[in-house]
């Protein structure tokens, strides 16, 4: 019985290990004319199996070339023709996929992955994979214009790009255009995108790209036209703006937009008082300029109140002549004024 189960757990791992190691690809891939494919050949990894040699052979014309080698010395490309365009992963198990790039169209054929590995018994087992790759140059297509993260409606300072975008077998040559009203193209720049480092509101406008490859045989592929707008500066921001100059000690002169309150720069300091007689007095204690005006009881009065009053006002106003700098009645003065306004009030 022990010799039996021995056999049989021999007979599992066996079997285990040949149905993880299948290798899987596709029956065929295309790649287009000077551009990068990948050739599948993946497997799932098993415990007790060593990876011995890895290698990729291409069939062309009956002939039949091994590209590119992996084992213990490390990796080969054996035909001079795929040197610096073929690589395989090397820190991925289980993935022994062939990467071509610049693609050519010899290129084309019948590309077999074969992978050898040992097991615990030092016996070898051995699986490969066979895909068709057919190489063709593929005409550019219709581009596509792609614009910056903030859109096509933009402020004024700010910065765009807009990107044109096709396929097709590279190299693929863009250039850029503008639009005019009276329906004629500007030419403006070469390269896959157009970008304006501060806008200018004279950039709006409507603009288009072309594209174009060797593939095509010389057509034109032309993308749809997009409309680039450019706006001038927020209505808040050019009303902050004159804020700041306002409040910043500039103020516009009367009869200019000017508001009366906030114009404190005063040109004449000396104060002036007027007075009039009550025949002439207009109704009302103010006139047009805002001064006060003295009628009725003043007149009433007579000399000596009214001269004292004016007397004092006098006094004040020399004093306040004789210092600049002082811009309100000194405490005596005030209160010698209010003691006066009074005794007038009360007769």
């Amino acid at each position: 019985m022990g010799e039996v189960g021995k056999i049989a757990v021999f007979v599992m791992t066996f079997i285990n290990c040949n149905a993880l190691l299948d290798l899987s690809g596709v029956h065929q891939v295309t790649g287009t004319w000077m551009g990068p494919t990948t050739v599948p050949c993946t497997y799932v990894p098993s415990e007790g199996v060593t990876q011995q040699t890895l290698s990729w052979s291409v069939e062309r014309d009956s002939s039949i070339s091994t590209i590119f080698r992996r084992d213990d010395s490390g990796d080969h490309i054996l035909l001079s023709k795929f040197r610096g365009r073929v690589s395989v992963p090397k820190h991925s198990p289980g993935d022994a996929s062939l990467l071509i790039e610049n693609l050519e169209m010899p290129d084309s054929g019948h590309y077999t992955c074969q992978i050898i590995w040992r097991s615990t018994d030092n016996s070898l087992i051995t699986r490969e994979v066979t895909t068709t790759v057919k190489v063709v140059k593929v005409a550019a297509t219709k581009p596509i214009i792609r614009a910056g993260q903030l859109g096509l409606t933009l402020p004024a300072g700010g910065s765009t790009s807009l990107t044109c975008e096709a396929s097709g077998s590279p190299p693929i040559s863009y250039r850029w255009f503008r639009a005019t009203p009276a329906g004629k193209a500007v030419f403006l720049s070469s390269g896959a995108e157009l970008a304006w480092p501060s806008l200018r509101p004279s950039d709006s406008g409507t603009y288009f790209c072309e594209a174009e490859n060797r593939a095509g045989a010389g057509a034109v592929q032309r993308s749809d036209a997009v409309q680039l707008t450019v706006t001038d500066l927020p209505t808040t921001t050019v009303a902050l703006w004159r804020n700041v100059g306002t409040t910043g000690g500039h103020h516009p002169a009367a009869g200019q937009g000017g508001s009366s309150d906030m114009e404190h720069t005063m040109t004449d300091p000396v104060p002036t008082t007027r007075i009039s007689r009550m025949d002439t007095a207009p109704v009302g204690p103010f006139t047009d300029t805002g001064s006060p005006l003295l009628y009725g009881p003043a007149a009433a009065l007579g000399g000596a109140a009214l001269g004292a009053l004016l007397a004092a006002a006098l006094g004040c106003w020399r004093r306040r002549r004789k210092d600049a700098a002082a811009l309100q009645m000194s405490p005596r003065c005030t209160l010698r004024w209010k003691s006066l306004l009074y005794a007038y009030m009360r007769k």
